[in-house]
């Protein structure tokens, strides 16, 4: 006795399942392209609070009555204010010039947030710059 297969039967049993497995195989490309979106939407997030941080900090230590480590302090409240503690660890104002014109510059270290909030530390280098007032 021979077996035969028509043709019609034997194309429809090679292609069971591949829809599944086609799924599967665009879903992890998928899934892997939003998630680094995310990533990089989290990243800029980060940057763009820390500098903004920064420079509003420079402006606080630049005022006439201030000193850089006033800058340096409110720099560290805004960051644990809008991002994690973990963030305002290394904090630095200092005076110096900015083409001959005294100036105060709030420099933050934070690491940069590579997969989810954890990444190397000290990666990231932000500074906030600000003429200093001059009491009249």
């Amino acid at each position: 006795m021979r077996w035969t297969v028509s043709p019609g039967l034997d194309r429809r049993n090679r292609d069971e399942g591949s829809a599944v497995v086609e799924f599967v195989l665009v879903s992890a490309l998928l899934l892997t392209l939003f998630l680094g979106i995310g990533q990089l939407g989290l990243a800029l997030h980060v940057r763009n609070t820390l500098v903004a941080a920064a420079s509003e900090g420079a402006r606080y230590g630049a005022n006439a009555d201030r000193t850089p480590a006033d800058g340096a302090e409110r720099t560290r409240i805004l960051i644990r204010q809008s991002l994690s503690d973990a963030f305002a660890g290394d904090v630095a104002a200092t005076y110096g010039d900015i083409d001959g014109v005294p100036a105060v510059t709030v420099e933050v270290h934070a690491r940069l947030p590579l997969v989810g909030w954890l990444g190397p530390a000290r990666a990231m280098v932000v500074r906030g710059h600000a003429y200093e007032e001059v009491p009249p």
